[in-house]
């Protein structure tokens, strides 16, 4: 067996370069039958969130390469250096525990991050239905999700805020005091939406608006916490009153450009935050040169959470020794299903 990994991450790509490489569902479904078409993929995983794109794969040939030039083909981009510089990979038991990192947030933005677990369990279900999830990768598959739940039962690895959404409430919190008096777009009502909103009403949020493509949607989390829904339509009049502005839609195109933000800001004197936890990005990075605007992307989030992880902190050497017993776990099956092959069970 050859196992490994591959793939860029907020550790070492800044989010200009993530983007590029973020697969939506289809676009992952279609990576996953292109690689059950290549001879030398036996089983394959794809992990794809706003800090990372990975394919972890079971090879009969020791060549990585593959995976990622399969990446470069789905993405429709030249394979580069240039690009090729900020990608990873990891082989055999460095590879396994990188994904057990992953799954218990050791390797998140936000150390212990509670999203990921989630993430993994998705990828695993893409796999399965794509047929690309075998023994080995069920087995893998398991631990992993089993040690992700295990490390936030029986430690504090997730202690407190650990979600991106918290991170963004905190810098807005950081930078603007008080939200009591304040009012926030939420651009996008998908789960990050959902744990922005409901952190800046704990937050005591003056005014909520949410939108989103779909108004039922927009609707019914404005509903639960006491928001308006508005419409794509209304979203000058809404940023004209707005004190922040955070964007978590994840479409392929920016949602607020910098001539829309130019206009509102000539009319109001008060600052505008902005805060873009989306990737791709839906604000456009030139907005933050507009006068009184504070624009803060993701990969800005963890200098405002650096000094609330102690607790957490503490936490990693537990872990890591989960981690190492996963591992052996991990090999001890293979080697348990293998003995069953051999002697025809």
């Amino acid at each position: 067996m050859h196992l490994c990994v591959v793939g860029v991450s907020h550790k070492k790509c800044p989010v200009e370069i993530r983007e590029k490489f973020f697969l939506r569902t289809v676009e992952r479904e279609l990576l996953l039958s292109h690689l059950k078409n290549e001879s030398s993929v036996v089983e394959a995983l794809i992990l794809s969130t706003c800090n990372r794109t990975e394919i972890y794969a079971h090879l009969l040939d020791d060549d990585p390469a593959l995976l990622v030039k399969s990446l470069f083909k789905i993405k429709d981009l030249h394979f580069s250096d240039d690009l090729m510089k900020y990608f990873y990979v990891k082989k055999e038991k460095d590879a396994i525990r990188h994904l057990f990192s992953v799954s218990t947030g050791l390797d998140s933005l936000i150390l212990g991050e509670k999203q990921i677990l989630g993430q993994v369990k998705v990828a695993t279900e893409l796999s399965r239905t794509a047929g690309m999830l075998g023994k080995q990768f069920n087995i893998l598959t398991n631990l992993a999700i089993r040690i992700g739940k295990k490390a936030r039962a029986e430690t504090e690895i997730d202690a407190g805020g650990s979600s991106i959404s918290w991170a963004a409430i905190k810098m807005a919190e950081n930078i603007l005091g008080q939200l009591n008096d304040k009012s926030v777009l939420i651009l996008g009502a998908g789960k990050m939406g959902k744990l922005a909103a409901s952190q800046f009403q704990q937050k005591g949020i003056g005014k909520i608006f949410v939108m989103n493509r779909s108004q039922e949607k927009a609707e019914d989390l404005a509903r639960q916490y006491g928001g308006v829904a508005a419409g794509f339509w209304q979203i000058k009049e809404i940023l004209e009153q707005a004190d922040v502005c955070i964007c978590s839609a994840s479409c392929a195109h920016y949602l607020i450009e910098k001539d829309l933000i130019a206009q509102i800001m000539s009319c109001r004197e008060k600052k505008l935050l902005c805060i873009d936890i989306s990737i791709p990005r839906n604000i456009d990075p030139a907005v933050a040169d507009v006068p009184n605007v504070i624009l803060k992307e993701i990969d800005d989030l963890d200098k405002v959470v650096e000094g609330s992880v102690q607790q957490r902190s503490l936490c990693v050497k537990q872990v890591e020794a989960m981690i190492q017993e996963k591992i052996a776990a991990f090999y001890g099956k293979l080697a348990k299903i293998s003995t069953m092959e051999e002697v025809g069970v």
